[in-house]
């Protein structure tokens, strides 16, 4: 069984160098050489990514007017539609094999909400579930996008958490495709402005409650093989 929790704290990085990374660390998940699961945070420059269930009509700006605004645009293998990733919003990508705890990605889904309500909770905000959809919501507004892929059990893209973000983005895109959502944040909600670093040691401690792990703090994943 999985014991450990890699927690690996990228900063701020360009999505498609990411993108790439956690793919490989996917890989790596699959065929054994990375022995832990492991989970990345990150805070993205501006971009617009297209998931699997992505229509057209969704996203209500044209990719020219995107790159006026310096938002780049990605098609991706996620579930769910279109979502908008930009500073402030802290990002994780928990790249986990399920065969070592439940094979279930609709469990595996509502334990990511489970942990982002956790964590929202230590800032006063009371979070919960919208029925029929995917995500984190707090008095109807939305404040957490979740989508994941998986493949041989091993899961990865994740989850999208406002902290500080520009709310205003979210007007270039019908977000998840859900018409009249209103999105919010941490500190739109709470009138404060915290520290993306100190919501990630809150959003880490709470993934590895779930899923009985130990958080363990690791700077170069690639760099570290199974014995």
């Amino acid at each position: 069984m999985a014991t450990e929790l890699w927690v690996v704290r990228l900063g701020r990085m360009g999505y498609e160098e990411c993108l790439e990374l956690q793919r490989e660390v996917a890989r790596q998940r699959i065929s054994g050489a990375i022995p832990e699961d492991v989970l990345l945070l990150v805070e993205h420059p501006p971009v617009v990514t297209l998931g699997r269930s992505s229509k057209q009509k969704n996203l209500v700006s044209t990719p020219a007017y995107l790159a006026s605004r310096g938002v780049e645009l990605f098609e991706v293998e996620r579930g769910g539609d279109v979502t908008f990733h930009g500073i402030g919003q802290l990002v994780g990508y928990p790249i986990f094999d399920l065969k070592r705890h439940r094979q279930d990605l609709h469990w595996y889904l509502r334990s990511v909400e489970e942990a982002l309500i956790r964590t929202l909770s230590q800032y006063g905000i009371s979070a919960e579930r919208s029925t029929g959809y995917t995500g984190v919501w707090t008095n109807g507004r939305k404040i957490a996008s979740i989508g994941v892929h998986a493949r041989d059990w091993v899961t990865w893209h994740g989850f999208a958490l406002n902290v500080t973000t520009d709310l205003s983005y979210f007007d270039l895109i019908v977000p998840c495709g859900i018409v009249g959502v209103e999105m919010t944040s941490i500190a739109k909600e709470t009138g404060s402005m915290p520290e993306l670093d100190s919501v990630s040691d809150i959003v880490a401690r709470e993934f590895a409650a779930l899923f009985d792990l130990s958080v363990v703090d690791v700077d170069n994943v690639l760099a570290v093989r199974a014995p």
